[in-house]
Parts: C-alpha cells; structure tokens; sequence
C-alpha cells in the first residue's frame, strides 16, 4: 500500500450553540454513540471506523481534522507539496495540531495523537490519556 500524508479523517468539528442540545440531536434522535466529553467538547462514534464526530461551542464553523502520523513531518511534506500553514503548529490534548491550506484556498487541520487518546469513565467523562 502506498504511503499517504494523511491517515484517516480524525473527525468533523460541528459548532453547536449548545453541548446539551447537540447531544441531543446528533446522539439522542441521529443514534450517534457518545464517546468521550469534556467540559467544552463532546465526541460521537461516526459510522464503523474510528473517525469521529466533535461537537463544541467555538463559533469558527465547520472543520474537518484529518489525522497524520506525525505533525512536524506532516507540515514539510504539505509545505513541499505547495500547501501553506496557517496557524501552528501548537499542543492539543492529544498531540500536536496545525491549520493549513491546499493551494486552492481550502483550509482544514492536521493533527496527530502523538500524547494518546482520550481516557474515560463509566459516564463517559475524560479522566485523562491513555498510550
């Protein structure tokens, strides 16, 4: 198989005006299985692989995360290839993170999980990471 710069979709940002009303919809009515939750965030199982749904309160709009093996490598190759960085890179709970924009303006996110994943509870609250 040949090697690509991204490994999977990691997830879709939804912007909701509520977490609890965003439950609600996405786990509650669309069947979306509650995953993980933080005090800002709430991430929902999509579909059968391991991609997710994240849903939060920033105001930014829609965003797509795609997953990388590793940030700092990542970010050469896409800059090699013509693509431009936005913002980053910076820490994130998980790993590290950069915005960046293909040479035809679309602007997403790169991210790796080189700190883990997240660790819950019983209730499904994060309780930290696990390797």
């Amino acid at each position: 198989m040949k090697n690509t710069l991204f490994n999977k979709i990691d997830c879709v940002r939804i912007p909701v005006e509520s977490l609890e009303e965003g439950l609600e919809f996405y786990s509650k009515k669309l069947g979306h299985e509650l995953l993980w939750q933080t005090e800002s965030a709430v991430g929902l199982k999509l579909g059968d692989d391991k991609s997710e749904i994240v849903l939060y309160t920033d105001p930014e709009g829609l965003e797509i995360d795609f997953h990388v093996q590793d940030v700092l490598q990542a970010i050469k190759d896409f800059v090699k290839a013509g693509g431009e960085i936005v913002k980053g890179p910076f820490e994130i709970p998980i790993g590290r993170c950069v915005v960046v924009r293909d040479p035809w303006g679309n602007q997403y996110v790169i991210l790796d999980s080189s700190k883990g994943i997240f660790e819950t509870d019983e209730n499904k609250q994060v309780i930290g990471l696990k390797k």
